[in-house]
């Protein structure tokens, strides 16, 4: 990150708006919007924001699945293939 470019008052994001979305779309890099001195705001393009959201999805899968294998739930390979066969294909 570099602070003078990706820290921006909004007073510059009010004036430059399509400026900061073109460099962001860009360059990939967020910019932090702040008001009053303080961070309030992030200007983010649509794909890393996606990648973001889907990498945060999957570490949510991650901790659901060690809580089942620490609670001892678990179900065998094949049946767990059969009830997503019958319940994908059925």
């Amino acid at each position: 990150m570099y602070l003078s470019q990706d820290i921006k008052p909004i007073s510059f994001l009010k004036s430059k708006t399509a400026d900061v979305i073109n460099g962001v779309n860009e360059n990939k890099r967020t910019v932090i919007i702040t008001q009053n001195g303080e961070a309030k705001a992030v200007v983010q393009d649509i794909k890393s924001y996606e990648n973001m959201q889907n990498s945060i999805n999957l570490l949510k899968l991650i901790i659901l699945s060690e809580k089942d294998i620490e609670n001892k739930k678990l179900i065998k390979q094949d049946e767990m293939f059969d009830n997503l066969e019958s319940t994908l294909f059925d």
